[in-house]
């Protein structure tokens, strides 16, 4: 006959239900937790402040603050180009980078970043206005770049 389980594994007998009872009532506070969150989760359903919020608004808190607010200001800018500097011109430029404060403008020729140049006041003072959190410290314009007339050609 073999001895008992508790020798063989040499265990305190008097201790070993202690330590199985323990175990078991760790384990059945934290379900009795659990169920009585669900419980109040469930009766707090639908109650003001538990409303779940809507994708918009928690996209604008994220994106809101940090790097992405002068990200998403850029891609604005990008976006809506034309309203800045009319039609005619930005169907010939667009915006090229935004880095440190410098924010520049790709012109499809010489002529094009000519003019671009005399516009620099107007388009400063027209994008802090629009665009504020866009902080924009320098604009500067450049002409075309090696094949970026093929390129500019597939954009319109």
């Amino acid at each position: 006959m073999k001895p008992p389980i508790a020798c063989q594994l040499h265990v305190d007998e008097t201790k070993l239900p202690a330590e199985i009872f323990e175990r078991l009532s760790h384990r059945g506070a934290i379900l009795k937790d659990r169920r009585r969150r669900r419980e109040e989760a469930f009766e707090n359903f639908g109650k003001p402040g538990r409303d779940p919020a809507e994708l918009g608004s928690v996209m604008s808190s994220i994106a809101g603050g940090g790097v992405w607010a002068a990200n998403m200001k850029l891609a604005q800018l990008r976006n809506h180009w034309d309203q800045v500097v009319g039609e005619a011109i930005a169907n010939h430029s667009a915006v090229a980078d935004f880095t440190d404060g410098v924010l520049t403008i790709r012109a499809e020729s010489t002529v094009w970043a000519t003019q671009l140049t005399y516009l620099i006041p107007q388009l400063t003072d027209t994008i802090r206005r629009n665009l504020k959190g866009l902080t924009i410290n320098e604009i500067r314009v450049t002409g075309p770049a090696v094949g970026y007339s093929r390129k500019w050609a597939r954009h319109r």
